[in-house]
């Protein structure tokens, strides 16, 4: 593997949150592919149970267990997992009590579903835990199974609860193997090994929620990352003309003249309606442009690394999950 630069050096755990609607896991999906690129292996992670990944990479629905997805530019592999927490449940019995057949028969009994229904902290346990194994794990040679792991995490409103364990199972365990589970997951999502990336839109409520998040995660002592800000469209047009849109200063009547001259309109009134519209449809991009400019300028408040990733005109596919990887790499963010 050659070397190569970027922001997040030494960060072996790329956590990604964002408000919903956000594309968070078609930036997940994106990241994953760039840290594997030039030879890497790589783990991506979902945990909420809505096939996501399988979804971004036109899959049928992931098993619980690890496989591989997708070729990374350059080489390189992503692995895929989705938790599912009755299956982390299971093997949380028999690492730690040897009980997996008595865990199978506490599912058929419900009694899993109760556990992790009253005590919601020991549920995110589990699920982050699988997590945290796969970024300690290693081969029998003593080196690391995967060079970088990418969790596709809950939204922002949730992300602190769901990685601040070791606070939620406090009145659940405070000793035990609950507890030393819960203090080893919070080893690895505290430590600098671990990034938590925000994916926004320059729109009012995304860009506060990220806000929002930033100042939870630093409050809790848990490392912010960057913030990914998605499907970004592109300004098109000098400032002068966005200028002139928002203050009224187009000459219908010379655009008409422009138009009829170019062959893109028939008769006068066409050139002229055209116009119209076009004048419109103008000064409603500027006003969109600069109150994503006011946007992007309040998410620079935070202090964070950013990146800003295309609004892909044929939506999201497999071609455009390289295309987003490859931004991605470019712009150091892996």
């Amino acid at each position: 593997m050659s070397a190569r630069d970027s922001d997040w050096d030494g960060v072996r755990l790329h956590i990604v949150t964002g408000k919903g609607g956000t594309g968070k896991t078609t930036v997940a999906a994106s990241l994953a592919l760039s840290l594997a690129a030039g030879g890497r292996k790589v783990l991506l992670v979902e945990v909420e149970g809505r096939q996501g990944i399988a979804q971004v990479f036109a899959l049928p629905p992931l098993p619980y267990e690890e496989r591989r997805i997708a070729v990374a530019p350059g080489g390189g592999d992503v692995y895929a997992l989705a938790v599912d927490p009755e299956a982390a449940m299971l093997e949380y019995l028999e690492m730690f009590y040897g009980l997996r057949r008595a865990g199978r028969a506490l599912t058929k009994m419900g009694v899993i579903d109760f556990a992790t229904t009253i005590a919601p902290g020991l549920r995110d346990v589990l699920v982050t835990g699988k997590t945290s194994e796969a970024v300690r794990r290693r081969a029998k040679n003593g080196k690391r199974v995967y060079d970088a792991v990418v969790l596709d995490a809950p939204p922002t409103g949730r992300i602190v609860r769901f990685l601040n364990v070791t606070h939620e199972v406090a009145g659940l365990a405070r000793v035990g193997p609950i507890k030393h589970h819960a203090d080893l997951v919070r080893g690895v999502v505290a430590s600098p090994e671990t990034a938590i990336h925000f994916v926004t839109l320059l729109e009012e409520m995304p860009v506060q929620e990220t806000i929002d998040g930033v100042a939870e995660l630093r409050a809790a002592g848990l490392p912010p990352g960057g913030v990914f800000i998605n499907m970004v469209r592109p300004a098109g047009l000098p400032d002068s003309y966005l200028d002139a849109a928002l203050e009224g200063r187009f000459d219908v009547a010379e655009l008409a003249l422009g138009l009829k001259a170019a062959g893109l309109a028939d008769g006068p009134g066409d050139a002229s309606a055209t116009a119209e519209a076009l004048v419109a449809e103008v000064a409603e991009h500027a006003r969109r442009t600069r109150l994503e400019g006011a946007e992007r300028r309040t998410l620079a408040e935070v202090g964070l690394p950013s990146y800003e990733l295309p609004l892909l005109a044929d939506g999201v596919d497999l071609t455009g999950l390289y295309e987003l990887s490859e931004s991605i790499t470019t712009q150091g963010a892996a």
